[in-house]
């Protein structure tokens, strides 16, 4: 549905006077070619180093790549050949190398739903399945997710909901491994194959718990009211590491409003008595870092522990003794840690980061009993999920520049003889020569706080452009200076590469409440709900551009996606004056109702007043510009009702808009051909109000 405007006939002179601009920066290349590049994840190593396995998304269609031998040559080993949505996670190799078990398809939604973008009347569900890396015959396990082998390599067990469920890895009837109250997760062989460690989830709090596969026995952790997750088996299968967080509230948020404390406990594995080993402070930047503690958090050489801390503000890995005793900051400076792969021998990690390079990542090296960090990779490179392989010599990983997409590449440990992967998997038409680099820009809000962004200027650009200003999702992501490391901002980056060779002058804003600078900068004060202070980033954004030569300040829009699609709604209600139009993704319209992606602070009469005044409904009655939405109706993150109940004030308020809605589609759109429609839809938008 859209409120359609007057139809005016224009002299034939001032048609072709409005035409020649678009002419000038004619295309040379399509978005179909510059979103074409295969889009890798799920990066793997076999347990003995020789094998490398990854998933390839090659415009909608999934499947799995291995590289083996001397030569590592690359090969796929899975052929689904159609863009039907259901992606490719949780790989994980047996332990002899010769089996990859996978998840195909996504979650259920909260109404017990799979998603099903292609509206396949037969349904699709979320099933675990084995392939042979030698025969590439695939096998059915069951219906689940988070596989894992046993040691022996002759199970596997996965997760169906909140129960473990398990079948012979060459197929056979599935039956239920075991039955414990509340929900499962994080299972942890012991390293003699006999015993499971995992957490049993209560609600409102958690138990670590060891299954013995002999005995059938369960037992409990030293269980206490607080929430135990992530356990960690030492060497010799004596000790069970877990993370404690103290329960000091019902709910856990990234997004909160309070300190989490948490502490390291150390268990006897037989007995499950359990002895503190480190207990952070009780100060902000002591609360658990939460995701990064589950891929950080190992056993390592010399019986210490790894764990992750923004102690000092920043992300950081520190290692301690497991019996306790003084940490040691393993990565210290003003940068953050993002991906860690730790060697055979559990002596040093190579990790990702932004360290010398804020707006790009590299590899480093460091060893886990401390010393100083050595870089691996460098250049205008981005570098992201290293896996160590052939016994620790070499590193993989997935790697970029401004101009070339993500691919896997390997190199030597100490960062030589770098090379890509699979270099036959890029389309021979993907446009990269004709792609701009591009510019770090910074500049300061009006409260004085600095704000990086990456400027695509127009190849060959003159006189005066219209230009966009683009805003990220999450929030708690960072758009680089080179393509990106998830799909949403590969697709995101692809569009600005896009819009920029039709001849708009782009400008990402990192704005606060994103990653990369800092947690004070992430977590910054009045952000989202609380006050919106994050668009007095996107405003200096677009004064910025104004402030340019090269721009028509008259010709400025917006765009982005999810909490970047909030921003947007927000630019426009606010500040018609200043954006022309805009292009708004599955966006947060009114922080005072439920939003699934985020717990907003609205418990108490205040704290909802400033939610709805942070919201793009509270100043939709200065809405003049034009709008497209853009929103799937099995959305997880961004509940459909936020674009619902926006366009019935659009409506009412006589704002013209257009919208797409993709029955069935989620928040990360699962099919190609639905992103290829909006980002042609969002330029043929912008074309017709800024051009």
């Amino acid at each position: 549905m859209k409120i359609r405007r007057p139809i005016f006939f224009l002299p034939l002179a001032l048609v072709v006077v409005l035409y020649c601009p678009m002419r000038a920066h004619a295309q040379n290349f399509t978005l179909e070619q510059v979103t074409s590049a295969p889009f890798p994840t799920e990066l793997t190593v076999s347990n003995r180093g020789d094998k490398i396995a990854w998933a390839f998304d090659a415009q909608g269609k999934r499947n799995i790549w291995i590289a083996e031998g001397a030569a590592f040559a690359a090969r796929q080993i899975t052929h689904y050949n159609s863009d039907d949505g259901q992606e490719l996670t949780d790989l994980v190799f047996s332990p002899d190398g010769n089996t990859i078990a996978f998840v195909r398809g996504e979650g259920k939604n909260s109404a017990g739903e799979y998603p099903n973008p292609s509206s396949d009347p037969a349904g699709v569900r979320q099933q675990v399945i084995a392939v042979d890396t030698r025969t590439a015959r695939m096998t059915t396990i069951g219906e689940g997710s988070a596989p894992i082998f046993n040691p022996a390599g002759n199970q596997i067990i996965y997760i169906r909901e909140g129960k473990f469920w398990t079948t012979p890895t060459i197929g056979g009837a599935e039956r239920k491994l075991l039955e414990v109250r509340g929900n499962v997760n994080s299972p942890r062989w012991s390293p003699d194959g006999t015993e499971l460690a995992f957490v049993s989830n209560r609600g409102d709090h958690s138990f670590v718990s060891v299954y013995d596969m002999r005995t059938k026995q369960i037992r409990f952790l030293s269980p206490t009211v607080d929430r135990d997750i992530a356990p960690r088996w030492s060497p010799d299968g004596q000790r069970i590491a877990f993370i404690r967080l103290l329960n000091i509230s019902d709910t856990f948020s990234l997004d909160r409003e309070r300190t989490q404390p948490w502490a390291i406990f150390v268990a006897d594995a037989n007995t499950g008595a359990a002895k503190q080993a480190w207990r952070s402070g009780d100060q902000e930047n002591d609360s658990y870092p939460g995701n990064a503690a589950d891929d950080f958090w190992q056993w390592v050489a010399g019986n210490r522990l790894l764990f992750p801390s923004e102690k000092d503000g920043w992300m950081h890995l520190y290692s301690i003794p497991a019996e306790g005793g003084t940490i040691e900051a393993l990565t210290p400076g003003n940068f953050e840690v993002e991906n860690v792969a730790l060697s055979q021998d559990k002596s040093f990690v190579v990790f990702s980061t932004n360290k010398s390079d804020i707006d790009r990542r590299h590899l480093w090296w460091a060893n886990v009993a401390g010393g100083t960090p050595r870089q691996i990779t460098t250049g205008e490179g981005i570098e992201m999920y290293p896996a160590l392989f052939d016994n620790d010599r070499r590193v993989a990983f997935f790697h970029s520049t401004a101009r070339d997409p993500f691919m896997p590449f390997t190199a030597r440990t100490e960062g030589s003889n770098m090379k890509a992967l699979a270099p036959q998997a890029l389309p021979h038409d993907f446009p990269a020569a004709k792609l701009v680099v591009p510019e770090q820009v910074i500049f300061k809000a009006a409260d004085g706080t600095e704000i990086h962004g990456q400027l695509f200027k127009p190849a060959n650009a003159s006189g005066k452009m219209p230009a966009l200003v683009f805003m990220h999702g999450g929030p708690m992501r960072q758009m680089l200076l080179g393509w990106h490391y998830l799909y949403y901002y590969h697709n995101s980056y692809a569009m600005n590469q896009y819009l920029a060779n039709r001849g708009y002058l782009v400008l990402s804003v990192n704005y606060r409440s994103g990653i990369g600078y800092g947690r004070a900068f992430r977590l910054a004060q009045h952000r989202g709900a609380r006050g919106a202070s994050e668009y007095q980033d996107v405003y200096a954004g677009a004064k910025y551009l104004r402030s340019r030569d090269d721009v028509d300040s008259k010709r400025i829009g917006l765009w982005g996606g999810s909490y970047g699609g909030y921003l947007t709604a927000l630019g426009l209600a606010r500040n018609s004056d200043v954006f022309s139009a805009g292009v708004d993704f599955h966006g947060v319209h009114d922080w005072s109702v439920s939003v699934a992606g985020l717990r907003v602070p609205t418990d108490t009469a205040e704290r909802n007043r400033v939610a709805r005044e942070s919201s793009p409904i509270s100043s939709v009655d200065k809405w003049k510009s034009p709008v497209l939405l853009i929103h799937g109706d099995d959305d997880r993150n961004v509940e459909f009702s936020q674009t619902v109940n926006l366009v019935r004030l659009l409506r009412k308020n006589g704002v013209y808009f257009e919208e797409i809605i993709y029955p069935d589609e989620i928040h990360d759109f699962l099919r190609h051909q639905d992103w290829l429609r909006s980002y042609h839809a969002g330029a043929e938008f912008f074309d017709k109000h800024l051009k």
